[in-house]
């Protein structure tokens, strides 16, 4: 591990991957990049990234240069010392954890393994997975775990368009299936991180990003939920979360939203309560949480459906413009958007949607939604006169709020971005 030319693959170039493979080759380490989808792997090797907020010039910076080669050459893994499994853990219809992604890596890093080797996997999942589902299948080739090659856990941090918190800077978890797996992993993150905290096992790591993000999604389940009660009486719940968040200990703010978007918080929490079953153990704090989150998409519906019948339109037929479908701002990521839930409920009801969002050009086909292809429209005071409502999912930076309030007739606004304006076509939701 002393060698620092020593190769490291990265399987899966996308919202995890791709950041990674940028800290690496930061590090100055070679990275091999792989990805079983080839219009990445192009649009990669002529240096175009489709992640907004990484650059094409960062990458191509590192192509020229030699310290990184996208591929989708998987007999390539053979080449190098380390392999960083970054795919999706998505859930399946039934709520449950879908690992297809990640024995199918598995299986094909067992077709190239060699004596030596280091695996780390990255994708967030439930505790036993390295021990449980990619250990034997590595060990089918005759190779064994600790002697002839390492494997471990290092669970992403990745705060996606954030400027505040670059990755490298993040600290980071690594956990061993031995005590020398674990040297093997924190020598190479150390290479490339500020920080590296090393735990006890492969288990302690992975439960250590459930946690993280079961805490996020609880305490957003409150603040939801809190939301959808002042809203009843009356009271304003940003002006509450701003004054309690005036105490110096003892509280953290979180704050209230449409539901739970990106591929952490709204998918993580399932992961550990169907792992939960197997002890005869019922998680019942994460799954009422999760049930708030859920329901948030039907609450702002309901709320726009009131606020239609105030000013005397159905919902049937109505004109609704969706402004932001990305699940946070100023990102071009739409995994689990309650933008496209929201957008689907609205078209149940029979309302005519339309949405605005300028990194999110066309929505079109999502695992969970098939049908559902739509394109931006564009956003100016003559298309905006044009809506019965408008739904502020996502507030992203770059909008003309000034705009859209002017030239609306109603305003859902589901993120309190329009605090500054004070007028009553103006609904918190």
């Amino acid at each position: 591990m002393a060698d620092e030319k020593n190769k490291t693959g990265i399987i899966g170039l996308g919202y995890v991957g791709l950041p990674l493979v940028l800290d690496f080759c930061e590090a100055g380490l070679e990275i091999t990049g792989f990805d079983i989808d080839d219009s990445k792997v192009e649009a990669l090797r002529n240096g175009e990234s489709y992640i907004r907020y990484i650059p094409g010039e960062h990458l191509n910076k590192y192509i020229n240069s030699g310290l990184f080669e996208p591929t989708f050459d998987f007999k390539r893994l053979n080449e190098t010392d380390n392999i960083i499994i970054t795919v999706p853990t998505p859930l399946d219809d039934h709520r449950e954890p879908d690992l297809s992604f990640v024995k199918d890596t598995a299986e094909t890093i067992s077709k190239y393994l060699r004596k030596g080797q280091l695996i780390v996997l990255e994708s967030t999942t439930y505790p036993g997975t390295c021990r449980d589902v990619i250990l034997p299948v590595l060990e089918q080739t005759g190779l064994k775990v600790g002697k002839d090659f390492s494997l471990a856990y290092s669970p992403e941090r990745v705060d996606p368009g954030s400027k505040t918190y670059s990755s490298r800077k993040i600290p980071k978890i690594v956990g061993g299936i031995t005590a020398d797996c674990a040297s093997r992993v924190e020598a190479l993150y150390r290479k490339v991180f500020d920080q590296v905290v090393p735990v006890s096992s492969t288990e302690t790591a992975e439960a250590s990003k459930l946690l993280e993000n079961i805490f996020r999604g609880v305490n957003i389940a409150l603040v939801n939920e809190m939301k959808m009660l002042f809203d009843r009486m009356g009271i304003d719940v940003w002006e509450v979360i701003n004054a309690s968040a005036t105490k110096p200990f003892g509280f953290m703010p979180f704050y209230p939203g449409p539901g739970l978007g990106g591929h952490c918080i709204p998918i993580d929490p399932f992961y550990l309560t169907w792992k939960a079953r197997e002890y005869d153990f019922s998680t019942r704090f994460i799954e009422l949480a999760g049930e708030i989150n859920t329901q948030m998409p039907y609450y702002v519906v309901q709320k726009a459906v009131e606020a239609l019948n105030q000013q005397g339109k159905s919902i049937r037929e109505a004109k609704v413009l969706i402004l932001g479908a990305a699940y946070k701002k100023d990102v071009d990521d739409i995994r689990e958007s309650p933008a496209v839930k929201i957008i689907s409920l609205l078209q149940g009801k029979g309302a005519l949607v339309s949405y605005y969002d300028p990194y999110i050009p066309q929505i079109k086909g999502m695992r969970n939604y098939p049908s559902l292809v739509m394109e931006s429209v564009e956003l100016n005071a003559e298309r905006i006169k044009e809506f019965d409502c408008v739904l502020v999912i996502t507030d992203h930076s770059n909008l003309d709020y000034g705009l859209i309030v002017e030239n609306s007739s109603l305003i859902i606004d589901t993120r309190n971005i329009l605090k500054d304006y004070q007028c009553e076509k103006i609904i918190k939701a």
